[in-house]
């Protein structure tokens, strides 16, 4: 929540300066998204994974970015993004998290709080009416709660974990002029060792209003998260999220 009151405050600090000078100097461009996410894989305290089955959920991702007209100097892209759910498994082994050890046929309930914030730098190699590509790298702040309960017995076990992992990003875009018709794919990606994160979504845009002041362009598309991450905080975990999203975008 913290995080999403800063962006808040930085677009309404940033969205009046710049507002009147469009993109001579600083352009800034807010979105919001919700995301109808399927959710697949298990999480432990060592690589003996307990594998859960998981609710389908909705939850939102906001972003901003700020793009000027210093070359050297990289624009910044910051997105949140919620992927909380619940689920359950029968356990085929015996599960040990937190301070609990949960015996083999144990019926277990999970809650996961966990989150994403992308730090983005990122240089535009192409921007045009037409097409535009951008490269740079992303600094990703997984921050989670795991929590695991006995439905019988309701004996619980919490763990958390927050960690930063460095990441290769990139966009590209395409726009039919005169339409406001577009399409682009984004995503950041990760392999080293035995772990490997990937985060990328693919979308339909129409710019519904194009103005000097404002512009307003509607997304919708299919984004997917994966996680497979080996002992970050001591959290080891292999999680996949995927679904259609819909979401708006103010560029100022």
């Amino acid at each position: 929540m913290k995080k999403l009151l800063m962006l808040s405050s930085m677009l309404g600090l940033i969205g009046v300066s710049s507002n009147s000078s469009a993109d001579t100097v600083l352009g800034v461009y807010a979105g919001a998204q919700g995301w109808n996410m399927g959710v697949e894989g298990g999480f432990s305290r060592d690589e003996n994974l307990a594998q859960f089955g998981f609710e389908d959920e909705t939850n939102s991702s906001f972003y901003l970015a700020l793009e000027h007209l210093i070359p050297v100097i990289p624009n910044i892209k910051v997105i949140q993004t919620e992927y909380s759910t619940e689920g359950g498994t029968s356990l085929t082994s015996t599960f040990t998290f937190g301070d609990e050890v949960y015996s083999a046929n144990t019926l277990l309930e999970t809650d996961i709080d966990l989150s994403t914030t992308d730090y983005i730098l990122y240089y535009e190699i192409l921007d045009n009416d037409i097409a535009s590509i951008d490269i740079g790298i992303n600094a990703k702040q997984v921050d989670g709660e795991f929590v695991v309960v006995d439905s019988e017995t309701q004996r619980s076990a919490i763990e958390d974990f927050d960690g930063f992992v460095p990441m290769a990003y990139g966009r590209l875009a395409f726009g039919v002029p005169g339409t406001g018709l577009g399409v682009y794919a984004e995503g950041s990606f990760l392999s080293i060792d035995d772990s490997s994160i990937s985060d990328y979504q693919v979308a339909l845009t129409y710019s519904f209003v194009e103005s000097l002041a404002i512009d307003l362009t509607l997304q919708a598309g299919y984004r997917s998260t994966a996680l497979d991450i080996e002992d970050i905080d001591g959290i080891f975990a292999d999680l996949e999220f995927d679904g259609a999203f819909a979401g708006i975008e103010v560029h100022f």
